[in-house]
């Protein structure tokens, strides 16, 4: 059975690479390249580092640095010096960047896919993703990099959440951001 699950996984995996190469191409962007600008548009404010974008990737430094500075020159992202610490460098996705991202992601031939599907279908095909996602982490011990939310550091306050971990206040827009700090409960 596992040789057949990873057969299906490895073939929508390759099929959302070539429509990913497709879709990123009409705009001059590579996949690592737009992979990096969707993960800076879901992360939170403690994991929009270059750094978190290396680990979230699983791509070096170099490549990373390299994708960066591709996305900075065409306005997709900007870099910001943390407030508190001048060596901290956050990125936030710009404006064209929110809006290419709006085109983009899903794509256009993956929410046609989703749309074949029933709700019924979409909520099974999901939940058995976020098992095997979950298991698969877990059994390498790997970084969830999951919503804040769903976080073992973070509680609920009067005043939205705080995370226990980094000892700071969230909103609950951060509460639905990914965090490279993530614990499951």
């Amino acid at each position: 059975m596992t040789d057949l699950i990873y057969n299906h996984v490895e073939r929508l995996g390759e099929l959302l690479r070539v429509d990913a190469r497709q879709c990123g191409a009409e705009f001059g962007l590579l996949p690592v390249q737009l992979e990096a600008l969707h993960y800076l548009s879901i992360c939170n404010r403690y994991s929009d580092t270059p750094m978190a974008v290396s680990e979230y990737l699983g791509q070096t430094k170099g490549t990373v640095s390299q994708t960066l500075k591709v996305l900075e020159k065409k306005a997709l992202l900007q870099k910001v010096a943390d407030t508190a610490d001048k060596r901290v460098t956050h990125l936030r996705v710009t404006e064209a960047g929110q809006q290419l991202l709006q085109q983009l992601i899903p794509s256009p031939m993956f929410a046609k896919a989703c749309a074949h599907l029933s709700a019924a279908e979409q909520q099974q095909v999901s939940a058995a993703l976020k098992l095997l996602l979950t298991g698969f982490l877990s059994a390498n011990q790997m970084k969830s990099f999951g919503i804040c939310r769903s976080c073992r550091h973070n509680r609920e306050t009067e005043d939205g959440y705080f995370c226990n971990l980094l000892q700071q206040p969230l909103s609950a827009e951060d509460a639905e951001l990914i965090c490279k700090e993530h614990e499951r409960q």
